[in-house]
């Protein structure tokens, strides 16, 4: 199978291949990102105005109601032109939608092992192990007050997911220029935190001690 390059519109390089997850948001193929991006989004934009059991009511509605209507036509085709070509769904219900124990056993042995490390994590900000850090998750909590206060779970996650399938295409086509810039706020930013951890003496205790 001959495998697709994709090459970068700016300098013509080869860039390296993705799975499919990344060739989606990636918008390798717009036939595909563009379905789903636009499915997803409508479906969490009607999650916005109406209840989940709602949407998940008319949403399989419309589905059933999609696939019976071709059921009808398709026994109405053969009918008319009498044929057996069966079901027009066979090869669906054919096919084996069980999920692999094995596949199931590795996602779940990943998500302990990220739950495990946020658990960790958690403890040592909560904790105070580290004083500055500490302080910086403080700070992010309290910036997380007035994000909730201007948005509600839905429209987070609303533009959680415009951001997904935006943003690594924005980042891929101005790479140079986003790099150049991350790397100015790291610099200010280590600069930053190494002048509070000198001016703090706590913190300058906890690492004699660990010394």
């Amino acid at each position: 199978m001959v495998r697709k390059q994709f090459y970068n519109q700016r300098n013509q390089e080869p860039l390296p291949e993705r799975g499919p997850v990344e060739s989606l948001i990636y918008w390798r193929d717009p036939k595909k990102s563009g379905p789903i991006f636009g499915g997803v989004l409508l479906i969490l934009l009607s999650l916005k105005f109406f209840s989940l059991i709602s949407v998940v009511a008319y949403v399989s509605l419309l589905g059933l109601a999609a696939t019976i209507s071709f059921r009808i036509y398709k026994n109405i085709v053969q009918a008319v032109q009498k044929t057996g070509d069966g079901h027009p769904f066979k090869d669906y219900l054919e096919t084996d939608v069980a999920l692999p124990q094995q596949k199931v056993e590795e996602v779940t042995k990943v998500a302990v092992t990220h739950l495990n490390a946020t658990i960790v994590e958690l403890r040592r900000l909560f904790l105070v192990e580290d004083l500055v850090d500490s302080i910086k998750f403080a700070v992010l909590l309290w910036c997380f007050t007035y994000l909730g206060a201007w948005f509600n779970g839905i429209t987070l996650i609303i533009l959680a997911w415009v951001a997904l399938f935006s943003l690594p295409k924005v980042y891929e086509t101005n790479k140079t220029q986003i790099d150049a810039n991350l790397d100015i706020v790291r610099s200010k930013l280590a600069e930053i935190t190494s002048k509070v951890k000198a001016a703090v003496p706590i913190g300058k205790k906890s690492e004699e001690k660990k010394e």
